[in-house]
């Protein structure tokens, strides 16, 4: 009985986000994510063995392509809730696949929940559980000990949240992934008067994301990002040149910018590839924003090899394609490897995201580059900001909430060691910060 804390995934990794808060004979699961390496390596195999499509939750983490919630047996018939802090895959990419163990309804904002029920309708997955939108700041009970509440924060997709978890024996808040920033895109900065307020109230635990408590910095504003792009958009000369942008298909702000820019440069934005369109009709429909309006779609794979076929004059149009860390099946990698597009010298490529530090993602990223600079293509690269907290965010977001424990999250132990390492210069005591690893329990 009490207040345990349970990691299931991303506490032995990065990815697999997946917490379990158990308040007494309830529980509640933050989170229910991919790890996305292991999840396209299992995919692909299968696509190259030409072997039959096995989803099955068991196979999945056996593969450790989700959060292994059989570390939880005993508590499925426990969970009141499964709420998720944002639409990243890594976040919410596991909920087709294993949220069927559970009797309990999925909770997320309205952004959240449209990409989650996009994803269900486009892999014809259908959920016992009901899909239930929240606003941003907004509180909802969720059983006789529990209420969540969504407090605002900015992250590189909308509508994301910081999860504070009520319960008799204190507040537990779940901050897994954010930013700081002050000006951002799209959406309001960070409510830091609740957090702060949260902090005055009491605050028993923090779950943070750590992925860069090493960096000694506070992560720039989104609206940097832009300014990069517009030295590049609109600072270099592409006169008769193609130009071609990559970056997370999740990322509406940064997508914003560039139709903006484009249109500065009076040429037509073209959104190609499957998950741009996911994306970006999600937040049209959570009534975010509409870059459908100056901008056109290309969904599908067959479709593509026709539109790049009928371009006569590609210096008319800003092609918006998906593939920046090099994915083999993405449409920049088949651009360049598989003759999907004829690029002509000096056109320009720009990566306006970083290479996430993953070894298949370091490697692809590599032969790509060196591809595209083999046709002498300008390449840009870097072109971007984070949505991660840096080391010097996190030390004021734990001067806000004052949390009585601290459990580094979504990082390699290394750096959960530096998290560990700044709490301690703050003042902590070594017992008051833990390093899980997934099955571990926390009893509060």
């Amino acid at each position: 009985m009490g207040l345990q804390i349970i990691p299931i995934g991303g506490f032995s990794e990065v990815g697999r986000n997946c917490t379990l808060v158990k308040v007494d004979d309830e529980a509640v699961i933050l989170d229910m994510g991919l790890h996305m390496d292991n999840y396209i390596a299992y995919t692909e195999d299968l696509e190259e063995l030409h072997g039959s499509k096995d989803m099955t939750a068991e196979t999945l983490i056996r593969v450790n392509a989700v959060p292994n919630i059989n570390q939880v047996k005993d508590l499925w018939p426990k969970v009141k809730a499964i709420c998720i802090t944002h639409a990243h895959l890594d976040h919410v990419g596991a909920v087709p696949f294993i949220s069927n163990k559970f009797k309990a309804d999925i909770h997320g904002t309205r952004y959240t929940i449209e990409v989650l029920s996009t994803i269900l309708r486009d892999e014809k997955i259908s959920l016992r559980n009901s899909l239930v939108a929240h606003p941003v700041n907004s509180k909802f009970k969720v059983s006789g000990k529990i209420t969540v509440e969504f407090i605002n924060i900015t992250h590189s997709v909308p509508q994301t949240v910081v999860i504070a978890v009520h319960t008799p024996y204190g507040t537990v808040v779940y901050a897994n992934d954010f930013k700081l920033d002050n000006a951002p895109v799209i959406g309001e900065k960070p409510n830091f008067k609740r957090l702060e307020q949260l902090g005055k109230e009491g605050v028993k635990a923090l779950i943070l994301d750590s992925l860069y408590a090493h960096t000694a910095m506070k992560t720039p504003s989104e609206n940097i990002a832009k300014e990069m792009l517009k030295d590049v958009m609109l600072g270099v000369n592409s006169q008769g040149k193609a130009v071609v942008v990559t970056t997370f298909s999740s990322h509406i702000a940064r997508l914003k910018s560039i139709t903006e820019l484009a249109r500065k440069l009076r040429r037509r934005t073209v959104f190609i590839g499957r998950s741009l369109s996911k994306y970006i009709l999600a937040a049209k429909d959570a009534g975010i924003i509409d870059l459908t309006k100056n901008a056109d779609m290309v969904r599908y794979g067959s479709k593509v090899e026709k539109f790049f076929k009928k371009i006569k004059n590609p210096s008319k149009y800003v092609f918006v394609v998906t593939g920046h860390q090099a994915e083999p099946r993405a449409v920049l990698p088949r651009m360049v490897n598989n003759n999907l597009y004829r690029f002509d010298e000096e056109d320009h490529v720009i990566f306006s995201c970083s290479v996430i530090p993953v070894e298949n993602n370091i490697i692809n990223r590599e032969k790509l580059d060196a591809a595209l600079k083999k046709k002498k293509i300008r390449l840009f690269t870097d072109v971007h900001v984070s949505g991660h907290a840096f080391r010097e965010d996190h030390r004021d977001f734990i001067r806000l909430l004052k949390p009585t424990h601290i459990l580094p999250a979504h990082a390699e132990p290394k750096v959960m060691e530096d998290m560990k390492e700044l709490a301690l210069e703050m003042g902590y005591k070594p017992d008051k910060v833990h390093i899980l690893k997934n099955g571990m329990q926390l009893n509060l």
